[in-house]
């Protein structure tokens, strides 16, 4: 399905919500099916927490992390099958480097300064072009993109998300090689991870996650990705942003 963009600025529809929650694998399939271009704001932290430990800068180095920041040479490539946009670093492929839990983590540090925020900010708002932009972070529409027509929040519960990373770091599911228990302490500790996580973008003072007050919230956790992409369809073709 496609739509015919039929407005005189660019659609902007910005997917926030916490780590797991699928915004990225929903905000690219969107993007797909409306023909517009897609912004990755989490891969900009992750590939700066990324530069930062190759380089030695230490998280808490406020002034050096901004100026890194400022001068991130980054570039998203053409989709890769597995991961999705390639995102190129110095004109390396980090890609796969920056979905570990790691890059995750530091991601979520490194976002806490309000440096590094003031930085990317308006390297983030460049990407909105014709026809328009699917966001997805934490923040598009708090901070980012306040004006957006239509904002989605999507939440999901911490076992739930904890689950699916687990199945997306095994890539083949629940393997019959592998016991209940290793099973389940390893998504253990990867809900603590994410608990930590959400605890850490929640509460930093520069944008911190949140719920725009007019975004749509929608909670994933009983439903499958197609089930998100047809709610959110629904609500650009109910809001007239497109022709169906």
């Amino acid at each position: 399905m496609s739509v015919e963009m039929s407005i005189e600025k660019p659609l902007v529809i910005t997917v926030d919500g916490p780590g797991g929650v699928g915004k990225g694998t929903i905000s690219l399939l969107l993007s797909n099916k409306l023909g517009l271009n897609y912004l990755d704001s989490g891969a900009l932290y992750r590939v700066l927490g990324l530069s930062a430990k190759k380089k030695g800068i230490s998280f808490s180095d406020e002034n050096s992390l901004g100026a890194e920041a400022s001068k991130l040479d980054i570039s998203f490539g053409t989709e890769d099958p597995d991961l999705g946009v390639r995102v190129i670093l110095d004109g390396e492929d980090v890609t796969a480097d920056i979905r570990t839990e790691d890059a995750g983590s530091a991601a979520s540090k490194v976002a806490a300064v309000p440096a590094v925020r003031e930085a990317l900010l308006q390297r983030q708002r460049d990407f909105e072009i014709n026809p328009g932009v699917v966001a997805d972070g934490r923040d598009m529409g708090t901070t980012v993109f306040p004006d957006a027509p239509l904002k989605i929040f999507l939440i999901a519960s911490a076992e739930e998300r904890a689950k699916r990373r687990y199945l997306q770091l095994t890539n083949k599911g629940l393997r019959e090689k592998e016991d209940s228990v290793s099973i389940r302490t390893l998504q253990s500790k990867i809900q603590r991870e994410i608990e930590e996580r959400d605890r850490r973008d929640s509460e930093r003072s520069a944008s911190p996650l949140r719920a725009a007050d007019n975004a749509v919230t929608i909670d994933t956790t009983e439903m499958v990705i197609d089930e998100v992409i047809s709610t959110v369809l629904n609500l650009v073709k109910d809001r007239s942003l497109g022709k169906m």
